[in-house]
């Protein structure tokens, strides 16, 4: 990647700018994650030229086919447009942002994945008619990157069951199974044996060691209690929420997961939850599997989380009271 880590820690510095317009004329280039979401794109790079040639605005569309081909791709659709448009899902999402984040570039989010949090948290339209009219608005706002490890996140990074799950996932659906389907015959497998991670998370001064089965580290604060579990009221208030439970096993988690639905997990001694804007995690592993807006790589320890406030230029709804 393209000096990320010089890229971002400029755009954190810059991060004061308010929000803007971009120029009506600014033309644009759509990554199309063909693989992302349950929605066949076939038709769909034909369907997206014509979006946005009828609110006049010149698009070139990549479709991408080829994982591995994706930042490659978005970098350089970044050297040729000051807009980069990920259409896809999360993952989508993460990678189109380190390419637009190394050339400082705005993104924009067609939400075609399966869950699209990103896009939610914005307050982008998940019908896709609606979400390029959002693009063709031009109206910007900034966003903090998370980092672990000089890669970055836009949702969050998880250790221990998650990533276990995702890569069961991923090699069930190399066996041929659905993304459902291996995704619930995963987390079974995974639940049945339960793996625990030895940890010792520092952060402002502090130090938690246990044993856990998962730590989850976001961007910006996360509801974990009632019915907006998993939802973001703000992007850009500069901090990472960390929650870890305590030596607890399955049905501890489960007791946990009904706590927050009824919005108690705040008296949950097990639970553990903080605000930072640093945070290290060491682990007795040399490497551990680490989750990022969804996708998994094995990463060495340890692990050095960050907050970049306001390091990514991002095409939004406008708000009603601006």
């Amino acid at each position: 990647m393209l000096h990320l880590e010089h890229a971002l820690a400029q755009a954190s510095a810059d991060g004061h700018e308010s929000p803007s317009h971009l120029p009506q004329s600014t033309s644009v280039e759509v990554i199309l994650n063909e693989r992302s979401g349950l929605r066949d794109k076939t038709g769909v790079p034909q369907l997206l030229e014509g979006l946005f040639k009828d609110r006049g605005i010149e698009v070139r569309v990549t479709n991408n086919k080829d994982p591995t081909r994706l930042y490659q791709q978005a970098e350089a659709a970044a050297k040729r447009s000051e807009v980069i448009v990920a259409a896809g899902g999360d993952g989508t999402a993460n990678t189109v942002a380190s390419a637009a984040i190394a050339r400082h570039r705005t993104l924009g989010v067609l939400p075609l994945g399966t869950l699209n949090h990103f896009a939610r948290d914005l307050g982008i339209p998940i019908e896709l008619e609606e979400a390029v009219d959002t693009i063709a608005g031009g109206f910007t706002t900034l966003v903090d990157v998370g980092e672990v490890n000089s890669r970055i996140f836009l949702n969050n990074s998880t250790l221990g069951l998650y990533p276990s799950i995702v890569h069961e996932r991923q090699k069930q659906q190399r066996l041929g199974h659905g993304k459902w389907p291996a995704f619930a015959w995963s987390a079974i497998t995974v639940f049945r044996r339960y793996p625990f991670l030895d940890v010792k998370l520092k952060a402002d001064g502090k130090s938690v060691e246990s044993r856990t089965p998962f730590v989850f580290i976001g961007n910006n604060v996360y509801a974990m209690e009632g019915f907006k579990i998993g939802i973001r009221d703000r992007l850009d208030a500069g901090t990472l929420s960390v929650y870890m439970t305590l030596r607890i096993g399955r049905w501890g988690l489960f007791r946990l997961a009904v706590r927050a639905l009824l919005g108690r997990l705040r008296y949950e001694r097990d639970f553990v939850s903080l605000l930072t804007d640093d945070v290290s995690i060491e682990t007795k592993r040399k490497r551990v599997r680490v989750a990022r807006d969804g996708e998994v790589e094995v990463i060495a320890t340890p692990l050095q989380y960050l907050i970049h406030r306001k390091a990514l230029r991002v095409l939004a709804p406008k708000p009603d009271k601006l």
